[in-house]
C-alpha cells in the first residue's frame, strides 16, 4: 500500500469503483467505530492503522460492513436517480427529503445530476440545522422555500413518513425510492409513474 493516506484512499476508489469522497466517509465511519486508527503524518495527511483488536475479528466485519455499505450506496444511487428522475417528469423541479439519513446523502448528491433542486431535508429529530449543504427542518412548516414534492429518505420510519407526508401534501406529491418498500396510500407502487 502507498504510504500517502490520500493516494491510497484514491486506490481504494479506484479499486472499488466509487468516489474517493464515499471511501473518505467510510473510513472516517471505521475510525469511529474504533476499527481503523489515525495519526497525524507530515503535510496535513493522516495514516491509518487497523488496532490489534480490530485486526483479528473486527477486520472481517469491516470488510462485511463496507461490503454491504457499499451495496446499499450502489442500490440507493439508483433508486434515487430513479425517484429523482420521476420527479422531474411531473414537472416537480424543487424538492424536500422527508427524513436525514444515509439515503437522503445519495439523494442529495444524485440531485446535481438531474437538475432537481433539494431545498430542505425535514427531520424531526434532526440536532443539526444543515446537513450536506442543505438546510435541515424539524417539520414542513419551517421549510422557507417553495418545493414542489417530498421525498421520503427515511431509512428507519420509511411507513411513518409517507404516511405524515401525503397527509399534509397529497399521495401524487409524495415520492419515495423503490428500497424503501412502500406503497403510497393509493395503493401504486412507488417509483411508478
Amino acid at each position: 500500500m502507498e504510504s500517502d493516506g490520500e493516494r491510497s484512499q484514491r486506490h481504494i476508489a479506484a479499486e472499488l469503483g466509487i468516489a474517493l469522497g464515499l471511501v473518505n466517509a467510510y473510513l472516517k465511519r471505521c475510525v469511529k467505530k474504533g476499527l481503523v486508527k489515525v495519526s497525524d503524518a507530515p503535510a496535513r495527511r493522516y495514516a491509518y492503522y487497523l488496532t490489534p483488536q480490530g485486526f483479528a475479528e473486527k477486520s472481517r466485519l469491516t470488510v462485511q460492513y463496507l461490503s454491504n455499505s457499499f451495496s446499499f450506496f450502489r442500490l440507493a444511487k439508483t433508486d434515487c436517480a430513479r425517484v429523482l428522475e420521476q420527479a422531474k417528469g411531473c414537472g416537480f423541479s424543487r424538492v424536500v427529503l422527508a427524513g436525514q439519513s444515509d439515503l437522503a446523502e445519495v439523494a442529495i448528491l444524485c440531485a446535481v445530476e438531474t437538475g432537481v433542486a433539494i431545498v430542505a431535508v425535514v427531520d424531526p429529530a434532526s440536532e443539526v440545522t444543515r446537513f450536506v449543504g442543505v438546510n435541515v427542518c424539524r417539520s414542513y412548516d419551517e421549510v422557507t422555500e417553495a418545493f414542489d414534492a417530498v421525498i421520503v429518505t427515511d431509512v428507519l420510519h420509511a411507513g411513518t413518513c409517507y404516511e405524515m407526508a401525503a397527509a399534509v401534501h397529497g399521495n401524487e406529491r409524495v415520492l419515495a425510492p423503490r428500497l424503501l418498500g412502500l406503497r403510497d396510500l393509493s395503493g401504486r407502487a412507488e417509483g411508478a409513474a
